[in-house]
């Protein structure tokens, strides 16, 4: 899952970024409104967490301006502005929740699994195709009752993949949703990791797990 993180205080946007990516999300900064409101509308965010006190473009216009856009992600505006007016004023504009600071990380990140869950219509926390078992909370993969250890991009990849089962998702897709704003979309990192991720759930004897539909993409049958 990809996260956009707008927030002007440095050291707050990179406390979140590593608590964030700790979980196995992917998360890109912006620093000013104007630069979130573009990241925003030219990327494919899973997830918005928006300051309000921001240069350049306070978080109101930017949330205003994105949802006239008609980007339908989830926003989370975390800010210092604590009125009943402000939040008011926030979920008006667009927002879909409202933490004030000081704030507790793990309250943030439990608000950010729930909207995720919501937007990818999955009621419980684990998603279970057949013999394996995602746990978003915990961020573990189990096969068959056996832990399966995997890297945070090969995490990234497999639950984009089983929140998305049954349907093709092309590696325009995977690449917006499991690596950052630097990604180089000429490389054949993708096809690489799909490999990989093969080698770890798939045995020879079993049916794969992971499909490959030619020319288009990957995926997951239930």
């Amino acid at each position: 899952m990809r996260i956009l993180v707008v927030e002007d205080e440095k050291r707050l946007a990179d406390f979140i970024k590593k608590g964030l990516e700790e979980q196995h999300y992917i998360v890109d900064v912006a620093y000013n409104g104007k630069d979130g409101e573009y990241y925003a509308l030219t990327n494919d965010y899973d997830l918005l967490v928006l300051d309000i006190l921001l240069p350049k473009q306070d978080g109101w216009i930017t949330c205003k301006n994105i949802r006239k856009a008609n980007v339908d992600i989830p926003i989370i505006m975390l800010t210092a502005l604590d009125d009943v007016s402000d939040r008011i004023k926030g979920l008006d504009y667009g927002a879909d929740d409202y933490i004030t600071k000081p704030f507790e990380f793990d309250e943030l990140l439990a608000r950010v699994r729930a909207h995720l869950r919501r937007r990818y219509n999955f009621s419980s926390r684990t998603i279970k195709i057949d013999g394996l078992q995602l746990d978003t909370h915990e961020r573990k993969v189990i096969k068959d009752g056996e832990i399966i250890e995997l890297t945070n991009k090969e995490f990234a990849l497999l639950e984009y993949l089983m929140i998305n089962k049954n349907y093709v998702v092309t590696r325009t897709m995977i690449a917006e949703h499991v690596w950052d704003i630097h990604f180089d979309t000429g490389s054949n990192v993708i096809d690489v990791m799909v490999n990989y991720l093969r080698k770890k759930l798939e045995s020879d004897k079993e049916k794969p797990i992971i499909h490959t539909v030619r020319g288009m993409g990957y995926i997951i049958k239930d």
